[in-house]
């Protein structure tokens, strides 16, 4: 016997609805950061910029995941093409590692170069759009993502907060240097966020790659799937019940023993 889960047409439509959002609001803070920190030449703005290429990047990878993986069961993918989703975020994931990486490297070059910025007040008036509009896209990614079981925009939420992080740390950093002139926080501040970023990378690798391993479920779905079969009234036993996830759908494969009538 073989059951599986799969997402509604209005779970579809919102997650690619949300998902094009996602790509709209990226590529907006995509040119304002580029053209701000050109204007400024402030190096850390421009970094925040290349970290919006990523995130625009990883929101084109994961409108066109959600597009290819909510495809029906065909004749070469029988229990449909879900693990898109997985291979979507696991991308995601590893493009938050190294932006993070890119983020140290960059931060060294301005403690060597001692760079400083000027036209501070435009940069920190762009990170306050950016958080903004980050904290209210991510904050819908999320709660569709968690409505739907979409792996690829919970992977996208996290990119943007990752973004909100290095947001914030980029704004207190112009801060404190249009006030003290100390041109060395500005990386300090790069570094310690960076590595809030690898541990938000390495934990969403690891959950996909553990999905792609073909995983079985949580033991709380697991436990709610035994409860359901021992209360159905025609089944007299069952054994060899193997579950796992592609996607947003959860696949579940058993044996069961019916009632002669049934």
């Amino acid at each position: 016997m073989y059951y599986s889960k799969s997402p509604n047409q209005e779970h579809i439509k919102l997650k690619q609805s949300t998902a094009a959002l996602s790509i709209m609001t990226n590529s907006l803070l995509v040119v304002l950061k580029l053209t701000v920190g050109i204007f400024s030449g402030a190096i850390s703005i421009i970094s925040e910029a290349a970290h919006s290429a990523v995130d625009l990047l990883a929101s084109l990878i994961a409108y066109f995941s959600v597009k290819k993986s909510s495809r029906p069961p065909d004749n070469t993918h029988a229990y449909g093409q879900g693990k898109i989703e997985n291979i979507s975020a696991t991308i995601e994931a590893l493009l938050i590692i190294g932006i993070a990486f890119w983020i140290i490297y960059e931060s060294f070059n301005k403690i060597t170069y001692k760079t400083v910025p000027i036209y501070l007040e435009y940069g920190i008036i762009t990170m306050l759009i950016s958080i903004v509009i980050n904290y209210w896209v991510s904050n819908k990614l999320y709660k569709v993502a968690k409505l739907t079981s979409s792996n690829a925009l919970e992977a996208d939420a996290l990119h943007l907060r990752t973004d909100i992080w290095t947001s914030v740390g980029v704004l207190v950093a112009l801060v404190i240097i249009k006030i003290t002139g100390f041109y060395w926080m500005d990386p300090l501040i790069a570094i310690i966020v960076a590595l809030i970023i690898l541990r938000a990378g390495y934990k969403m690798t690891k959950k996909n790659l553990y999905e792609l391993t073909d995983a079985s479920l949580s033991d709380e779905e697991e436990k709610i799937i035994y409860e359901t079969i021992q209360a159905h009234p025609s089944i007299i036993s069952f054994h060899q019940i193997r579950t796992r996830r592609s996607g947003s759908r959860k696949l579940i494969d058993m044996h069961i023993l019916l009632e002669r009538n049934t």
